[in-house]
């Protein structure tokens, strides 16, 4: 309407489109405002980006703060509305359960997931990927302290010598006979006798949720739903070979880069750090 203006006359215009003349020239006013986030929706649109639409308006606040902007969380919000910025939703995860085989060890961690310190309680669990007609299945180790992850391994099919292969890499950054707790589901995995003893002989404390209590694993529930929307719903992948590389890069991200709210806005690895500073 407002490009029309110089071929017919307002009064025209606003009779034809049946709104009040004040309504049009409030609209004209406001097009002629100047946009005073004009400098910061391109750095909004460069955080979203860098990190591959995987930070909502609270994590994108933190990092415009951190780079100077003067903005609230609200603000922010209303800006990645206005430019269709949408953070990605959450899937659910591989169920290792394959009824009663092995030990079940007591719920030690019972919910407790605050941590005190780096390497006193740690949660596991494997993850399963559908892509290109093959399954791929991911082994990791949280810990509580800050939610980074200590050890991984990727298998493409889910076998105790992959849980083995994460525990090694794990051990080898600890001590023995710290005491530490390790929680898990009720997976086969988990009851074997061979994983008792590796941990027994490190002096790690087996923990295990309750039968089909999904809760007293949240936290490890949690990460994988992060990994699932920000990685393999936020992708198109050339190959499974291709997903791997990028499954590798993502868990690197996860440690080094990916701030979270209850660390500060900093990325676990950067808060370990500080703390021990």
């Amino acid at each position: 309407m407002h490009e029309l203006r110089h071929k017919y006359k307002v009064t025209e215009l606003i009779k034809i489109a049946g709104i009040p003349r004040s309504s049009y020239y409030y609209h004209i006013k406001c097009q002629a405002k100047e946009d005073k986030y004009a400098e910061i929706r391109p750095l909004l649109q460069q955080i979203f980006n860098d990190n591959k639409g995987r930070y909502g308006y609270r994590r994108i606040t933190a990092e415009l703060k951190k780079q100077g902007a003067i903005i609230n969380h609200k603000t922010v919000l209303r800006l990645m509305k206005e430019s269709n910025l949408h953070c990605f939703v959450r899937i659910k995860k591989y169920n290792s359960y394959r009824g009663e085989v092995g030990k079940v060890a007591p719920n030690l961690l019972n919910r407790e997931f605050n941590s005190a310190k780096p390497n006193e309680k740690w949660v596991t669990d494997i993850t399963e990927f559908h892509l290109f007609g093959q399954k791929l299945y991911l082994s990791p180790i949280l810990d509580l302290y800050n939610g980074e992850i200590i050890s991984y391994d990727i298998s493409n099919h889910p076998r105790f010598s992959q849980v083995m292969a994460m525990l090694n890499r794990a051990f080898d950054k600890i001590p023995d006979n710290t005491g530490l707790i390790l929680h898990s589901d009720q997976g086969w995995q988990y009851r074997m006798a061979a994983y008792h003893a590796a941990l027994k002989e490190k002096g790690i404390r087996q923990s295990m949720s309750r039968k089909a209590t999904c809760l007293d694993n949240a936290v490890m529930e949690n990460f994988f739903g992060h990994l699932k929307s920000e990685l393999l719903y936020n992708q198109i992948f050339e190959s499974v070979e291709h997903f791997v590389q990028e499954l590798h890069g993502y868990l690197e991200y996860y440690n080094h880069k990916r701030i979270k709210k209850r660390l500060n806005y900093m990325s676990p690895i950067e808060y370990r750090l500080m703390k021990a500073a």
